[in-house]
């Protein structure tokens, strides 16, 4: 019966494949965006002008302490009745985006902060701009110092699309939902995505910490 009823499952893995390309694509460009929104905020709060500082950690403050699934409901729904409507798919996009930026935010606040002076200091004395400074000399070892923290955050920020099948955005939970109440096989349904869900956090956790040395920030040395 068990065998069947994983049959009866497999036979569907047309949607399985459509849900997974669709997590897939959430995750890299929320990731992307958060992690890129992240940085900039970080950098608003430790060295940007005063009048910036209070409303980014009043963003940070309010998506670090509300549940994600309010998040997604409140920008799918809530501001439909105000007027500003999105479909589930880049709703799904903006709620990730901004949960996602508000703790990459704090995490490379952590970064930026461990940054010695002088280095900044030197910076300026070569006449860097502000932009040269934060992108040549406080990024690369900022990154460096808190990557494995952020790629926990992005795994967790990938499992956490599942979340948006709540709004009927069509990724791997949501297919998983629909193949389960189809062949009322839950059971098995629930067991293969979260194999896949594991086998896709593994990925990416290992892709991440390969590439982020490589592309992102080098061999920096403290």
């Amino acid at each position: 019966m068990v065998n069947q009823g994983f049959s009866s499952v497999l036979a569907a893995w047309p949607l399985f494949l459509s849900g997974l390309w669709l997590t897939i694509i959430l995750a890299a460009v929320s990731c992307i965006a958060g992690t890129v929104l992240g940085m900039l905020c970080a950098w608003g709060i430790v060295q940007g002008p005063g009048w910036l500082r209070r409303p980014l950690r009043y963003y940070v403050e309010l998506f670090r302490n509300t549940p994600f699934i309010i998040q997604v409901f409140f920008i799918y729904f809530g501001l439909a009745s105000v007027g500003l409507k999105m479909t589930a798919v880049p709703a799904s996009l903006v709620a990730l985006t901004l949960n996602l930026g508000a703790y990459a935010c704090e995490i490379g606040r952590a970064g930026l902060e461990a940054t010695p002076r002088g280095q900044v200091e030197a910076a300026e004395s070569l006449a860097l701009s502000r932009w040269q400074i934060f992108r040549y000399v406080l990024i690369p070892p900022a990154l460096a110092r808190v990557w494995p923290a952020l790629v926990s955050q992005l795994v967790i920020m990938m499992l956490a699309s599942s979340v948006c099948s709540q709004i009927s955005a069509e990724e791997l939970s949501y297919q998983a939902n629909f193949v389960a109440g189809k062949t009322f096989r839950s059971f098995e349904s629930f067991s293969i995505v979260t194999g896949i869900y594991l086998l896709l956090a593994i990925i990416q956790r290992k892709l991440l910490l390969w590439a982020g040395p490589r592309f992102l920030f080098g061999q920096v040395k403290f």
